[in-house]
């Protein structure tokens, strides 16, 4: 490929390649890429523990209906795995996010704690209401760490 010409005045302004970029804009240009860089390992975060446990809710609303015919347990069971999942999104993308994934395990650590304080049976109740507990924890940690916004 033929590298294009410029007039002498202008050749120290610019350098030739596939794409022309000027010598001033270099370093705006490596400004960029590492800003980029930045921001594609600051969001790298991904919310581990919030998606297991959104698999966790939405398997257990399929053992249900597998196991018991239970459309009710498949349907909240998918409804709540579906909104964890969605929660551990939001985290993954914005870490001050938990909005969502508390709503949601603290839902069901209500719903299936009262469950579990009636049965005294560990499956599902008490399994499900532990871990629910244990994720509305983790998530109000995450709040109380999170640093103060200054307006």
């Amino acid at each position: 490929m033929e590298q294009p010409t410029f007039p002498i005045n202008q050749q120290k302004e610019f350098t030739c390649s596939i794409i022309l970029c000027s010598v001033k804009n270099k370093s705006w240009l490596r400004r960029q890429r590492a800003n980029a860089m930045s921001k594609v390992s600051n969001n790298m975060s991904v919310d581990w523990v919030g998606y297991g446990y959104a698999t966790l809710v939405a398997s257990g609303g399929v053992i249900g209906y597998v196991k018991a015919g239970s459309v009710p347990s498949l349907a909240a069971g998918l409804l709540f795995g579906g909104l964890a999942g969605f929660g551990a999104y939001q985290i993954s993308n914005d870490p001050n996010n938990v909005w969502v994934s508390l709503a949601t395990s603290g839902a069901l650590t209500a719903v299936m704690g009262k469950r579990f304080y009636g049965s005294r049976k560990f499956m599902p109740a008490g399994l499900m209401a532990g871990a629910s507990l244990l994720m509305v924890g983790k998530l109000s940690l995450a709040l109380l760490q999170k640093p103060a916004e200054s307006s």
